[in-house]
């Protein structure tokens, strides 16, 4: 199957024009992630626009449209810049306030091995539209292709996610961690895999 002609950009490139469809990318990607804050994804799309730090992700464009996403970032930077009154206004007290906790303790903290020159590819999502067309192929391999990193990681992978993980392996990932979680069979998983991807010191420097 040919890939198809995927234009793949920073996030912050057309910030003004596609910062809310970037959003719902998100959201309708990780929804299952986030039935405890709304089932609902438009109104999490209103609650989550605000924070995305656009320049820390890579948006996937097939004609124009945004198609998927990922993030990228390494040593101590975060995706996410959330502020608690908007979040309350879309959410309400609550559920908000449960949101507003959880992304804040989950998805704004370096991992372990966090340094400079290890990129942390994160939220690889594709549009349902699009998927089963190479879109996450095509922009897993531009990042990868980036200068200045000498590895590349994926981390926390559900190990019932075949279709990422075979996406993973074809790019050039391996298997190196597996981390079993408490009581994960009942959200339907069993362990949480990482993958990594090491760069030759003459790529991980080119230009």
């Amino acid at each position: 199957m040919n890939e198809p002609d995927v234009v793949v950009e920073r996030g912050d490139v057309r910030e003004g024009a596609y910062r809310r469809r970037v959003t719902e990318v998100y959201v309708r990607s990780f929804a299952a992630d986030f039935v405890a804050f709304s089932k609902d994804p438009e109104k999490l799309a209103d609650a989550f626009e605000h924070m995305l730090l656009l320049d820390r992700f890579y948006v996937a464009f097939v004609d124009g449209v945004p198609a998927g996403l990922a993030s990228l970032t390494q040593g101590d930077e975060t995706l996410f810049a959330p502020r608690w009154p908007e979040i309350r206004r879309h959410l309400g007290l609550v559920r908000g306030l449960l949101a507003y906790t959880v992304i804040r303790s989950w998805f704004m903290r370096p991992t372990d091995d966090a340094r400079a020159g290890r990129g942390e590819i994160g939220f690889v999502a594709t549009e349902p539209a699009y998927q089963g067309r190479g879109v996450a192929t095509v922009l897993l391999r531009r990042l990868v292709s980036l200068p200045g990193y000498d590895e590349f990681v994926l981390e926390d992978i559900k190990d019932t996610n075949s279709a990422a993980l075979h996406v993973y392996q074809k790019v050039g990932f391996t298997l190196y961690k597996r981390r079993k979680v408490r009581m994960a069979r009942r959200v339907g998983f069993s362990e949480l895999m990482s993958m990594r991807l090491a760069r030759s010191a003459e790529k991980s420097a080119a230009h």
